[in-house]
């Protein structure tokens, strides 16, 4: 099994969710971030957020690979750090923009339906 980190803003939770349901059918491990402080408008202090930050590049060194949520191809500061990381440590860096998630709509839909939304 491959173990697959999700990386990108969190104000794109249903994207992500997408992702883990996808990755996860396809039979990976999947780490994801640990909520969505954005999407959910959640406040963390700035030392709450470097801690994240230091949580999450370990996530990405338990991984193979990273699985980027670049929804219209938007990659934050802190994504840009985080795929500059996985490169450094030789990970696989892998965008949502570029996969069958993206494409039409096509898995984000089926997610959706597999939850009987």
């Amino acid at each position: 099994m491959k173990v697959i980190t999700l990386c990108g803003s969190t104000k794109f939770k249903e994207q992500f969710e997408a992702a883990n349901a996808y990755l996860t059918l396809q039979g990976n491990v999947v780490i994801s971030v640990g909520f969505f402080e954005q999407s959910e408008g959640i406040s963390i202090t700035k030392e709450q957020e470097a801690l994240f930050e230091i949580i999450h590049l370990q996530k990405i060194d338990m991984a193979d690979e990273i699985f980027v949520i670049d929804v219209d191809g938007y990659i934050g500061s802190s994504t840009r750090k985080e795929i500059e990381y996985a490169n450094n440590c030789g990970k696989k860096v892998s965008y949502f923009s570029e996969s069958k998630l993206s494409i039409g709509g096509y898995l984000y839909e089926n997610c959706r339906a597999s939850k009987g939304e």
